[in-house]
This record gives structure tokens, C-alpha cells and sequence, in this order.
């Protein structure tokens, strides 16, 4: 479904973990990212010119508190806005104080009514002046994140219908690959089913296949658990790596991803649900693997299973 506004990118997830000091050492000395300042219980990461494209929130319990997109303009928001009020979903003005904290122009955030998801939508994040500048990784920016539902085909229909995603592709009723449209990349999210709405996994892309290989031994090189891959995903043609964060919840490095026009783009897929539909080289994902826990706000938010695979396995 057409909706009256404009998505420009995958802007940050914000992540609860339950030692701060920890995790930051973690996203910047393992994964990569660039700590731009932390104060008041709260980290801001980037691995962009954005002020942040992670902030860490120390919590009780770890998880996901929202997923934030970026959209192309102040008048895309006010559409935005408009629109969720009209579906009666209660879109909530972000405050002057916590907008200049995260450093953005006015936004607000909506639930997802199905998942529990809190989804946040603004325009116009600070850039700063100095270059994200490449350490262990040389990462691109965000790709994307994955979260379980409690209410599957309930959650698909309100992203494309209500939040304007696009289905690139489908693994049976397994898993859902969306696109926030325009953005050309093969998947700025991605939902599937679960006994308990949770979070899945963040993703983070880079730019060289060596970047895959030198992560492998670097993460093993640190006695950080690995729970799947290297891998290749047919759906979106990415190699894969995922590794754990000191909370146990799942990050993702990928090289590669289809991209899609903006207009007359292919039609989605419905791939068949088979361990080769996830993995062409036929790596076995460990039982820790998505279960990253729950997502903050959710009314199923207990730590439950992942969501299944087309093998059975989480995705």
C-alpha cells in the first residue's frame, strides 16, 4: 500500500543491555563502532557521519527498545504523523529535550500493533564533521533489523499496509524481508514468527568479503561465541557471520545485497522452506542463534523461542 511519506534509511536500533560499560567496550573494540559520547546511563555509537546509528540503554533486562528510520523530509514526519493518528494508532511526539539528546529533529514513535515493536520516524539526524573512521571493520552503515512476532501474518499486513514496507521476499510463512521503500537495499528489516514477540538481530554491513573473514578470527581470537556462518543467504545474495554480544543477543556482519529500483521492481519470492533457502553452504545455526530477548513495551514480551526457519531453526 501506498503511504504519504518517505522513507530515506534505517537510521539506529536502540538496544537495553545490563552492563553499559561492558557493551560499550564490546560495539566498539569487537564490532567496530565509533563511541561519540556517553553520559547519564546512555551510549551513542556510530559507524556513519550520523551522531549515532546504536544507543545503548543501561537496563534490568536486555533487548530491544526501538527501531528507528529516517525519513526524507520534515514534511514526510508531519505526514507521517497524520497518518498514524488517522489509523488511531497514538503516534507520540518525541520531547524537545530527548530530541536534542539524541541529537535529531523533530520525530515521533508509533507502536506496531501487533508485535509490540516501537518504531521511531524522523528527518534531518546531525552529521558530524570527522568521518566515520574504519578500526576493526569497515563497515557501511546498519543494515538491518529482525525482531519475531506473536502475531505473524498480523504484523506483515500492518508493515506494508500501515507503515509502507515493501516485501522483497518471503520464506513460506517462515520469515518476511522488507524494504523501506524507496530505500534500495533488498531488506531494512525483517520479521517472523514466534511464541512471544522478541528481538532477533541486528545487522551490520560492510564493505569487503575480508572484512567476514578477519571477523571470524578476531571474534574466535576473543572467546566470543559464534552462532552461525559464514554463510551465504540466497535471498539476498549476502555473506553471513553472526556472533553474540556480552548480553547474548545476536549481531550480524553481511557483504552484499541485492538493491532494488524505486519503480518496477521485481516481484517478491516465496522461496521454499529448506535449510538451502537460508544458506547455500550449508552452515548449522547454534540454538542461541536470534535469541536476543524480549522487546521492550511488548505485551508477549517474556523471553520465548526465536522465530523458526525453513529447517526449524531460528532465522
Amino acid at each position: 500500500m501506498t503511504v504519504p511519506f518517505r522513507y530515506s534509511k534505517l537510521a539506529y536500533a536502540a538496544l537495553n543491555v545490563t552492563d553499559l560499560k561492558r557493551s560499550v567496550a564490546f560495539y566498539r573494540d569487537i564490532v567496530g563502532l565509533d563511541l561519540v559520547e556517553e553520559a547519564g546511563g546512555v551510549a551513542f555509537l556510530r559507524c556513519s557521519r550520523d551522531h549515532h546509528n546504536i544507543v545503548l540503554y543501561q537496563s534490568p533486562a536486555r533487548g530491544l527498545k526501538r527501531v528507528a528510520f529516517e525519513l526524507e523530509s520534515g514534511h514526510d514526519v508531519e505526514a507521517a504523523f497524520a497518518h498514524f493518528a488517522a489509523l488511531g494508532m497514538a503516534p507520540e511526539r518525541i520531547t524537545d529535550a530527548e530530541s536534542a539528546q539524541l541529537r535529531q529533529q523533530d520525530g515521533f514513535r508509533v507502536r506496531e500493533r501487533h508485535s509490540g515493536l516501537l518504531i521511531e520516524l524522523f528527518a534531518g539526524a546531525r552529521q558530524l564533521a570527522r568521518p566515520f573512521v574504519p578500526t576493526q571493520a569497515d563497515i557501511a552503515r546498519i543494515g538491518h533489523v529482525v525482531i519475531g512476532s506473536a502475531d505473524f501474518p498480523s504484523s506483515l499486513d500492518a508493515l506494508v499496509r500501515d507503515f509502507g514496507f515493501r516485501v522483497s521476499d518471503h520464506i513460506e510463512d517462515r520469515i518476511a524481508f522488507l524494504r523501506c521503500h524507496p530505500n534500495p537495499f533488498h531488506h531494512t528489516f525483517a520479521v517472523g514468527p514466534a511464541a512471544g514477540s522478541n528481538f532477533h538481530h541486528v545487522n551490520f554491513m560492510v564493505t569487503d568479503i575480508d572484512d567476514i573473514g578477519r571477523a571470524l578470527y578476531r571474534i574466535k581470537k576473543n572467546d566470543i561465541k559464534v552462532v552461525y556462518g559464514p554463510g551465504r543467504h540466497p535471498p539476498s545474495n549476502s555473506v553471513f557471520f553472526y556472533f553474540l554480544d556480552p548480553d547474548g543477543m545476536t549481531v550480524e556482519y553481511s557483504f552484499g545485497m541485492e538493491e532494488f529500483p524505486e519503480d518496477d521492481a521485481r516481484q517478491p519470492r516465496w522461496l521454499e522452506p529448506v535449510p538451502e533457502s537460508l544458506d547455500t553452504w550449508g552452515a548449522v545455526p547454534d540454538p542461541l542463534f536470534g535469541r536476543s530477548g524480549p522487546l521492550e513495551g511488548a505485551l508477549c514480551n517474556a523471553e520465548e523461542p526465536a522465530p523458526r526457519s525453513a529447517a526449524g531453526v531460528a532465522v
